[in-house]
């Protein structure tokens, strides 16, 4: 199997500043949950922000590598979401692949363009389709939810109002736990190995600054390094700024996965000085600096599906969202169904 799962149990609290970890695995993808739900602002619906909420995203965004060994098609369906395999050029795999600018809008048709160059989306992975996904998902439930809560608080009908408070508060837990999957896959775009044929040491390609070909790369840094200096409070203090202006969900995840794959020389460079050993500061700074991207990027896919959601449209007959807030359409039908 090209991939294997890098984790290890781990327990984390994290309501205190800083946490301790023992494997990027599962850690890696709680800090980047908690740090961007932390992060939310004050103008998204009060439940996202509850300390609940903010644990519970933590835990779901270890999801993706809990679903692993289901058997098949599951498995192999769904391991290469978790990666795109970029060479130096920023190609799918090879020079074969499209470049990350020119992917096709739909999956089916990258798929179909590998295969055509000869190349297999196992091995090529689809990290990307996966987080765009994720983003429009996330959108659909935050349109429902805008409906739910404005229907809830208008209605007159008991009857109607216990059923959008109910659906509303499925929704709700429906909308954390699309956060966590879809923050999973943010996630794994902010590590370096997870954008990269250099996946887990160089492998067999020129390598004239002779970096490591260990096979246990991969899991070292994500594990026993990370364990000792990856902190809630480092990840942070490092996320960039809120970047929401003319927002495009395909746009934005190749910028991600660019710039992320900007860092796979560097690291293989600090790994070669040893700054992946013991607790060296420059391996510390570079471990939290790639979760606080990641969180930083997982913040502003959320904050753009929920301004996104206002202008969408609902159920069927469809409604617009836009409208039911302003108190001139009745959602009821769209959202219960005539049959």
């Amino acid at each position: 199997m090209k991939r294997l799962a890098i984790a290890a149990l781990a327990l984390v609290a994290v309501a205190a500043p800083a946490v301790t970890v023992t494997a990027w695995g599962n850690t890696g993808h709680r800090l980047i949950g908690v740090a961007a739900m932390r992060a939310l602002p004050d103008d998204l619906p009060a439940f996202l922000r509850t300390p609940g909420a903010v644990a519970d995203v933590g835990e779901l965004a270890r999801e993706p590598d809990r679903w692993k060994g289901a058997g098949q098609p599951h498995d192999r369906e769904r391991d290469t979401a978790h990666f795109v395999d970029l060479d130096d050029q920023g190609h799918v795999f090879d020079q074969r692949g499209m470049s990350i600018d020119d992917l096709p809008r739909l999956k089916s048709e990258y798929d179909a363009a590998l295969t055509k160059a000869g190349l297999d989306v196992n091995d090529a992975g689809y990290l990307p389709y996966a987080m765009i996904d994720g983003w429009q998902q996330l959108g659909r439930d935050f349109a429902y939810w805008r409906v739910l809560n404005a229907a809830e608080k208008r209605e007159t009908n008991m009857e109607r109002q216990a059923w959008y408070r109910a659906d509303r508060l499925r929704r709700e837990a429906l909308i954390l736990r699309d956060i966590g999957v879809m923050g999973h896959y943010v996630g794994d775009g902010s590590q370096p190995h997870h954008t990269s044929i250099h996946y887990n040491g160089w492998g067999d390609f020129p390598n004239p600054e002779g970096f490591t070909n260990s096979r246990q790369t991969h899991a070292l840094f994500e594990g026993e390094f990370t364990n000792r200096v990856a902190r809630l409070d480092a990840v942070e203090a490092a996320m960039p700024a809120a970047n929401l202006d003319g927002f495009d969900p395909k746009a934005r995840t190749v910028a991600y996965l660019k710039t992320t794959l900007g860092t796979v020389i560097p690291f293989y460079r600090l790994e070669k000085a040893g700054g992946f050993k013991d607790a060296d500061p420059r391996g510390a700074a570079f471990v939290n600096e790639r979760l606080a991207a990641g969180a930083g990027e997982l913040r502003d896919f959320i904050v753009t599906a929920w301004t996104a959601s206002a202008s969408a449209s609902i159920g069927w007959p469809a409604v617009k969202v836009a409208e039911v807030e302003a108190g001139t359409a009745d959602p009821w039908i769209a959202m219960v169904g005539e049959d």
